[in-house]
């Protein structure tokens, strides 16, 4: 393991209690070689600090994107905290070489992105529970969520197909599109759509084509049928 003043440095966080950081590095295999016992493993951590670091993504969207609306703020979230996501925040650090693992992980471990993800959250849940403050924890995150969000916002949207990537996560899930009006003369109409998944309706959505309206149904619907 890697001295962590050096993982201190990079952070930017001096920890009060070492050992916190300690376990935040300490794989459950390396706790199980030594005899530790679960709960000195960072699971406990990461179980928290996956919800620090959801609550920080969702107040910075909402602060910072006042117009707009939940499935588009729903999407923009799952981006910034998605497996993808954590991994390179991880790596940006160098996380994988102050981690504690088992022999067994030792060999490729320090690079496999689920351990990798949880060791960010469960570092995300101990700078937490060190500092008692989430102001702390956003000077240590937003930095990251920046340069994610830069490279999202680079390229518009396109609510269909993220809503079908997610839809597709769930065997035996089907979604369409159904138009429910088209309404006003032919060089100004408006088409009125509505998505569903299996027999239900996810989304609703208006727009002068079909194609812009089954986007903005999309849109919709994204904000309900992913999880919370």
């Amino acid at each position: 393991m890697a001295d962590i003043t050096a993982l201190e440095n990079k952070i930017g966080y001096s920890f009060r209690n070492k050992a916190l950081l300690r376990t935040a590095l300490t794989h459950s295999s390396f706790a199980n070689e030594h005899l530790l016992g679960r709960e000195q493993s960072n699971e406990r951590l990461e179980f928290l600090g996956d919800s620090v670091l959801s609550l920080v993504v969702c107040d910075h969207l909402y602060r910072t994107f006042p117009a707009s609306p939940e499935g588009e703020l729903t999407v923009w979230r799952k981006n910034v905290v998605c497996r993808e996501a954590l991994t390179a925040y991880a790596q940006q650090i160098g996380l994988g070489e102050y981690l504690l693992l088992g022999r067994g992980e030792e060999k490729e471990g320090r690079e496999k992105p689920k351990i990798l993800e949880d060791a960010f959250e469960a570092l995300v849940g101990a700078i937490y529970l060190d500092s008692g403050s989430f102001e702390t924890v956003e000077d240590f995150l937003l930095p990251f969520v920046h340069a994610e969000l830069d490279k999202t916002q680079a390229n518009p949207l396109d609510y269909k197909t993220l809503l079908q990537q997610y839809v597709q996560q769930t065997p035996g899930e089907e979604l369409h599109y159904e138009l429910l009006s088209e309404e006003g003369p032919d060089n100004a109409k408006i088409f009125t759509v509505c998505v569903k998944i299996n027999s239900n309706i996810f989304g609703q959505g208006a727009g002068n084509s079909k194609k812009e309206a089954e986007q903005n149904a999309a849109r919709e619907a994204l904000g309900r049928y992913l999880p919370k």
